[in-house]
């Protein structure tokens, strides 16, 4: 009599249930993290010439500080699903020239990059939490509630990524980019866009994993 095999259980479903991952969503729940962290100590020394440099940027401190507002808020169990399931990196070499990229399987979701003294922010989410009808329309953008998102309406645009109900959203300034991580809606659509890259299975860009800057993105 043969037996059956059940699908092998990805991403953060082996750590939190379905209904677990939606109560985070919503604020509902935290859940018990990893007491200590899985760390390759080869890792962290690859990785911590480029911390030092970063450190000695003009915004060290901002990038730091809004990484530690990022991490708790925006990433699940961030000490059992680090490096594996997400990953960040430090003074990245692309053409773009970020400070730091949080990545989760094979997509970006949020960079921060220099402008001037200050930082902007580059957040990747589904287009349809942006949107008046909750469709992934282009022409339906709730412009009005971004604007509301931020210090002063200057301070946000937006531009469409390719692929289906994929939206990025740009944030001029360290207070403008807290305030955006501070509206509850904007929150949830952050979580639950990290939650869909983060169950799609191994991170694709582990090798890049900067513990140095992660250390900052720990909860507690």
């Amino acid at each position: 009599m043969g037996t059956t095999s059940r699908p092998r259980t990805t991403g953060v479903r082996q750590f939190l249930d379905l209904e677990q991952q939606r109560d985070w969503i919503e604020g509902k729940a935290d859940f018990p993290d990893a007491g200590d962290r899985s760390e390759c100590l080869e890792q962290r020394f690859k990785y911590v010439a480029r911390f030092e440099k970063l450190l000695c940027r003009p915004q060290a401190r901002e990038v730091l500080e809004i990484l530690g507002l990022y991490g708790p808020n925006c990433i699940p169990i961030p000490r059992k699903t680090e490096r594996y399931y997400w990953s960040v990196s430090c003074l990245p070499s692309t053409s773009d020239k970020p400070l730091v990229r949080v990545n989760a399987s094979w997509m970006e979701l949020f960079t921060l990059y220099a402008h001037g003294e200050d930082v902007r922010a580059r957040f990747i989410v589904h287009l349809s939490d942006f949107t008046t009808d909750r469709s992934a329309t282009p022409s339906r953008v709730n412009e009005p509630f971004l604007e509301q998102s931020v210090a002063m309406p200057e301070d946000v645009s937006y531009f469409f990524p390719r692929g289906a109900d994929i939206f990025g959203i740009n944030v001029r300034g360290s207070v403008s980019i807290r305030k955006l991580l501070g509206s509850r809606r904007v929150l949830r659509a952050i979580r639950t866009f990290n939650l869909t890259h983060m169950n799609r299975g191994r991170n694709a860009y582990q090798a890049s994993h900067c513990y140095s800057v992660a250390d900052y993105m720990q909860a507690g």
